[in-house]
């Protein structure tokens, strides 16, 4: 079977699922595991490079806004490599190729793909795709192996952090403008022995004031802006530092987003087991290879 992956997440979950020589193309901002950083890239964004976390936030919601999509779709390459299955996505417009255009090409296209969307809103479901996406490609027992696996982990942190005082957390998806994580944001914080007092569990990550923030007495903030790393985050976090200290957090940390908690594929999981660390160091170790960093005030 020949793969094409329009979403980070499912290339990570190809490769998870032994399916890496499979996969035939993916997007420019496939880098996990490394041997996708070399397959064909089958999309482009419109937004420039080199853009503040504003001017991004600026650039994203005028081109929303005047009706043009964020990415753009190699019509030529994806006919050139001749998927048989395509996954795609729907869930979030500025997260990856619009699903609409994916159908219409798709439609046009000789291999006469079929098309698989996943859109999960909670770990659940993220792992209910797991399923989905080792059906459709053949290795349905292996993608139940895989998600035995996931969840053997979070039960572990689950039973871990069990009957620990549950610190007040505000996750920050963003930060010029804040948004605040939803969508899964909030459960794996609940699973690593949390309270998250801002984001909205299931739902779309909401956009909200500095002043909405105040009053909500966080013990941690976590700066996790979507689809950046740990050194981007900390910068961030570092260059509203003002804002965030007036949240009166004791602890504030900067995560690396783009490879654990922005992306709903297994890594998630490893996203769940740093937070356990981070909320709850005195019992749960760090796990390795995932970036993170206390935040302090700038000299």
């Amino acid at each position: 079977m020949r793969i094409a992956s329009l979403v980070p997440s499912a290339t990570e979950m190809l490769f998870a699922l032994g399916l890496g020589d499979s996969v035939v193309a993916v997007t420019h901002e496939c880098d996990f595991p490394p041997q996708a950083r070399s397959l064909p890239h089958l999309t482009r964004t419109v937004i420039p490079d080199g853009l503040s976390a504003g001017e991004i936030d600026t650039a994203v919601k005028a081109t929303v806004g005047e009706g043009r999509a964020l990415y753009e779709l190699d019509e030529e390459l994806l006919t050139d490599v001749a998927p048989d299955l395509i996954v795609t996505q729907a869930i979030c417009d500025v997260c990856a190729v619009s699903y609409e255009d994916v159908i219409a090409v798709a439609g046009r296209l000789p291999s006469r793909p079929r098309v698989l969307q996943q859109d999960p809103s909670t770990l659940s479901e993220m792992l209910e795709d797991v399923i989905r996406l080792g059906e459709a490609a053949g290795v349905e027992s292996e993608a139940h192996l895989i998600r035995g696996e996931l969840e053997g982990r979070l039960a572990t942190v689950r039973a871990t952090v069990a009957g620990a005082t549950l610190p007040r957390v505000i996750a920050l998806e963003w930060l010029d403008p804040p948004f605040v994580g939803g969508h899964w944001i909030p459960e794996m914080i609940s699973i690593a022995g949390g309270e998250d007092v801002a984001g909205p569990p299931g739902l779309k990550s909401p956009e909200v004031g500095w002043g909405a923030l105040a009053g909500l007495g966080p013990d941690v903030v976590i700066a996790m802006p979507c689809g950046w790393y740990v050194s981007e985050s900390h910068a961030q976090a570092v260059e509203h530092w003002d804002r965030i200290a007036q949240l009166g957090a004791g602890r504030i940390y900067a995560v690396d987003a783009a490879s654990t908690f922005s992306r709903p594929g297994p890594r998630l999981v490893d996203g769940v087991e740093l937070l356990g660390h981070i909320l709850h160091p005195d019992l749960v170790d760090p796990p390795g290879n995932i970036g993170f960093a206390e935040v302090r005030a700038p000299l």
